[in-house]
């Protein structure tokens, strides 16, 4: 009976331990933004916002109607302040740009619109695959979607 306390009293210390240890080192996080609904979007920055205060480094990848925030012509869900602090998907992604946070539309986003690059506000840019996808293999990221 004592051999198999031990036992489980070391794999729940294992487990512990390599949770611990996970939450350490994911300190890189890509956030993934499809959703064109404006309180994911916005609560996708939230919670980025909220990495990037706990010492993470945030990269934002957005596509097919998540790119809409990045547009200088973005729709007014984009920009329309939300409850409860009236704050807006767009508004809050450029505090977190001003925060270091790199931010990029998917590379087939604006050829699919007909548009380039112009379209977008400054500072947000088109994500080059091979980069991003060695981002989100990098084995301290954590990818979240919104």
């Amino acid at each position: 009976m004592s051999t198999t306390r031990s036992l489980l009293a070391a794999a729940a210390l294992g487990l512990a331990t390599a949770g611990a240890a996970h939450a350490d080192s994911a300190e890189k996080l890509v956030t993934v933004v499809t959703s064109g609904n404006a309180q994911t979007q916005l609560m996708s920055m939230v919670l980025t916002a909220q990495a990037v205060e706990q010492g993470a480094e945030a990269r934002i990848l957005l596509c097919g109607a998540g790119g809409d925030i990045a547009l200088s012509d973005a729709p007014e869900s984009a920009t329309a302040g939300q409850p409860p602090r009236d704050a807006s998907p767009q508004g809050l992604m450029q505090m977190l740009m001003g925060r270091g946070v790199t931010v990029e539309v998917c590379a087939i986003y604006l050829p699919g619109l007909g548009a380039d690059d112009s379209a977008l506000i400054e500072g947000v840019g088109v994500a080059a695959p091979p980069a991003m996808g060695a981002a989100m293999m990098d084995e301290d990221a954590q990818i979240w979607s919104f």
